[in-house]
């Protein structure tokens, strides 16, 4: 018998404004607006279920060592934590943008080693020695749009939605990384200790998934 609720870890933002939609399709309700509360975990209509909002860069830290059974997180940041720490049944297709390098509007490419900026400094090691390039990574946490126009870097790794922030600061898109989209993940040991409760929960959100898709091809 099931004596701990199970938690799933979750981050304000466009994130939880995309995800909630989809979990009261699948009968999962807040007790609280999350909005107006500086509480970090809510209550939902199941009992079973709590929700913990944490920053969206530490969802799989939570995840991994079982302080959270799940959380929900973007692809990104799963491929900068790396993948093989937790299980990833379901993409939620939310959240959707792209993984890109990008670079000043024009600019030939640097001679010899490439100096590129990015928070997402282990994705772009990766991407760069598949492709033979030598590169120095800088990692930078935030306006990494300033970096070529700034002199740090040739390059910068970023994620881009409508691609209007690169252009308002004279960059363009290069060459895309991954598509990215919001993925649930699970912790290992609780897919075994909560194996029946979590599959329930999994299989409610899967068909709120599946339902938002069909809606939105009849569009």
């Amino acid at each position: 018998m099931q004596t701990q609720p199970i938690v799933m870890a979750l981050t304000k933002g466009r994130i939880l404004e995309e995800v909630m939609p989809l979990l009261e399709q699948a009968g999962i309700h807040l007790l609280e607006d999350v909005s107006k509360s500086r509480k970090l975990i809510f209550d939902t209509n199941l009992p079973g279920l709590r929700i913990m909002i944490v920053r969206g860069s530490d969802v799989p830290t939570y995840v991994e060592f079982g302080s959270a059974d799940l959380g929900v997180v973007g692809k990104d940041l799963l491929m900068e934590y790396g993948e093989g720490a937790f299980y990833e049944p379901l993409d939620l297709g939310i959240a959707r943008c792209r993984l890109m390098t990008a670079a000043p509007v024009g600019a030939r490419p640097p001679r010899g080693r490439v100096r590129v900026a990015s928070k997402f400094v282990n994705i772009a090691r990766r991407y760069f020695a598949e492709q033979g390039l030598q590169t120095d990574i800088i990692k930078l946490n935030g306006a990494l749009e300033l970096a070529p126009s700034m002199g740090l870097a040739d390059w910068i790794v970023d994620i881009v939605d409508s691609g209007n922030t690169l252009r308002a600061n004279g960059l363009e898109p290069l060459e895309l990384i991954a598509d990215i989209s919001s993925r649930i993940i699970v912790n290992k040991a609780a897919m075994k200790i909560k194996h029946a409760e979590l599959s329930e929960l999994l299989a409610g959100i899967g068909l709120a998934v599946s339902a938002r898709q069909a809606e939105t091809a009849t569009v």
